[in-house]
């Protein structure tokens, strides 16, 4: 029932009242007018009671809003914190390899200036050796050479004579 037209009913009954005269009172049948107005308080009490419903209701969708709210306020806060601790542990990991990187660096630069210092000595080494061997080659083939010489004299002279220090005879 519509509360806002059984008040209308009710007062169109009263307005169409009979008039008392010379009295702004009325004469209204009492027993329809009290049952109109227990049925206005029906009504009342039904419209009481939904929007009673109504508002129970809406508050537990606010407390449902306000709940998933907390929660997503909460999850977006954990995300940020993670996000936040990811940027700054990529920040320090990336900090400590750029200087793994340059430490790594400096000591391939030294390893390399350590063995070039290294084989260029073993290289000077070996050319000294290399120098005397060809010293001692040239000096060998030089005796030779002139041994061959003296062997053709040999043929054609008496070498007989000739006396060799002890070393060399045998």
């Amino acid at each position: 029932m519509d509360v806002h037209a059984k008040l209308a009913e009710i007062r169109q009954v009263v307005e169409q009242a009979r008039s008392m005269p010379m009295s702004a009172s009325a004469v209204v049948n009492r027993g329809e007018l009290l049952g109109m107005l227990d049925e206005l308080r029906g009504a009342l009490d039904a419209a009481f009671s939904e929007s009673a419903r109504v508002v129970a209701e809406s508050d537990s969708y606010l407390d449902e809003g306000r709940r998933r709210a907390d929660e997503m306020r909460l999850a977006a806060e954990s995300e940020r914190d993670r996000i936040v601790s990811d940027t700054e542990v990529y920040r320090v990991a990336r900090h400590q390899a750029d200087e793994m990187i340059s430490k790594a660096r400096q000591e391939a630069d030294e390893l390399i200036r350590e063995t070039d210092e290294y084989v260029d000595a073993k290289l000077a080494n070996f050319e000294i050796t290399l120098e005397r061997t060809m010293d001692a080659v040239k000096r060998g083939r030089d005796r030779l050479a002139g041994r061959t010489d003296l062997h053709a004299l040999g043929d054609d002279t008496d070498v007989a004579g000739i006396q060799l220090p002890e070393h060399l005879e045998g």
